[in-house]
């Protein structure tokens, strides 16, 4: 029995760590690949405000609405001039932290080894189709060697199909969305799969607490959406998800034992009101998934556990000539956890609890070339000592500021040429004033971070 409760407290332990690695501090370096600039001979510039993404224009989010499709037809197919919509990326990086960490687990024999600081690593490869699949069918399709754990797996994905149509004197711009992850089909940098910050440490330590809907089920489930944007105001996108089997998971290279099993399907919901005037641009919107899961995936008899994420969002952009760009984001997710089978098997002290998590980030870019951005997060919740067994004061409790410098010399104007150079090289820096419920020690886990992105 307590063997059985151990495994438990590990397992949904684990499943909240894995929503906080993909949300807080983990990579999203995807979104901005050269085949979409090749495909419609614009810059990289006209669809990311600082020349390399992921971080949209008002023209690369309706890019993405309408389903990547944009651009020279060739007939329609996927071809540009004889050129396949294909991209790869590269991206390489040093760590620091304050203080030395217990030396990285790896996941195999022949995974990477890494010292307890000062780290440098190859953190991923990816190869990309980004375009037209045929006609009003386009994808965004990311597979990836993970250069830390030393796997090769099935990444994002977003296979689209958009349409366009006048009702009424309205306009109105539909389609249908198949992905692998919770508000990855998503058109604003607010929401997790591409919230700021857009690449970190894959080996520094990050705090152990995250919603569901931050990560936790990303690449590991199915789902599908239907969306529309009324008027260029309104946006309205519904849908749900459903678990890959263990064998599918495991030929796409994401199972882990820790992964959550569903209990059915997962609702999908987003909201979205925008206006832009005067070269600027502002975004109001809520977005949230209701989720059921096993207690223990392992003994389904075990009872199950409702996670409902309710999440608000602010874009602001002001774009000008392009020459000096200010932006704002923020966005806030409300987690309850109904966790009445984990009660039942001892893992967990109390039934309800909530989860609190906050970010907010600015940015100011000259010349789409030198970026400042500037970030807090803030993570809260209940306090349980069962669950946060191994936090300071049993709460979930951690809070900080990111601060980064970026610099893209590449990708103002447009040449086949160019298009095959894009690079981003970024400094950051990310200190810690609370750290899984710990205040004087949480500044041991401040970390430097260096990197350079190349993608072509």
């Amino acid at each position: 029995m307590v063997l059985k409760k151990t495994r438990h407290r590990y397992y949904i332990a684990l499943l909240a760590a894995l929503a906080s690695l993909a949300s807080l501090f983990h990579a999203h370096p995807a979104h901005a690949i050269p085949s979409f600039s090749r495909q419609t001979s614009m810059a990289c510039s006209s669809c990311h405000t600082s020349s390399f993404g992921p971080n949209l224009t008002p023209f690369g989010r309706k890019f993405k609405l309408d389903g990547y499709t944009q651009g020279s037809d060739d007939s329609q197919g996927p071809m540009t001039r004889g050129i396949p919509p294909l991209s790869g990326m590269l991206m390489g990086s040093f760590t620091n932290t304050q203080k030395n960490q217990e030396p990285q687990p790896t996941t195999g024999p022949s995974s990477p080894r890494f010292d307890s600081n000062n780290n440098f690593a190859m953190d991923q490869a990816s190869f990309f189709y980004g375009g037209r699949v045929y006609g009003s069918i386009g994808a965004f399709a990311q597979f990836t060697y993970d250069g830390v754990a030393n796997i090769v797996a099935v990444d994002n994905i977003d296979l689209r199909f958009a349409r366009g149509t006048d009702i009424l004197g309205h306009q109105f711009d539909y389609g249908i969305s198949l992905n692998n992850s919770p508000t990855v089909s998503d058109l604003w940098n607010t929401t997790p799969a591409w919230g700021f910050p857009f690449a970190t440490s894959p080996i520094a330590p990050s705090p152990g607490a995250g919603p569901l809907i931050s990560g936790a089920l990303a690449q590991q489930v199915g789902g599908g959406s239907v969306y529309a944007m009324i008027d260029n105001f309104l946006y309205l996108e519904a849908g749900a998800y459903g678990d890959f089997s263990v064998s599918a998971q495991k030929n796409m290279g994401v199972w882990d034992p820790g992964n959550a099993l569903l209990n059915g399907g997962a609702p999908y919901w987003r909201v979205e009101l925008q206006h832009s005037w005067d070269k600027q641009y502002v975004g109001l919107g809520t977005f949230g998934l209701d989720t059921t899961t096993y207690a223990d995936r392992f003994n389904k008899g075990s009872g199950t556990n409702q996670y409902t994420d309710l999440g608000m969002d602010l874009t602001y952009q002001y774009l000008g000539t392009m020459e000096h760009i200010f932006e704002f984001r923020a966005s806030y997710i409300r987690e309850h956890q109904s966790l009445n089978g984990s009660q039942a098997m001892g893992a967990v002290a109390k039934s309800n609890l909530m989860l609190n998590t906050l970010n907010l980030n600015g940015s100011y870019t000259f010349q789409q070339t030198y970026v400042g951005n500037l970030g807090f997060f803030d993570i809260s919740g209940s306090t349980d000592p069962l669950l946060y067994a191994d936090y300071t004061s049993y709460r979930p409790a951690s809070q900080g500021f990111i601060a980064e410098l970026d610099y893209i010399p590449f990708g103002k104007s447009y040449g086949l040429a160019e298009s095959f150079m894009n690079l981003r090289l970024a400094v950051q820096y990310v200190g810690y004033t609370q750290f899984d419920g710990a205040n004087k020690a949480a500044g041991n886990n401040n970390t430097l971070f260096v990197s350079g992105w190349l993608a072509f």
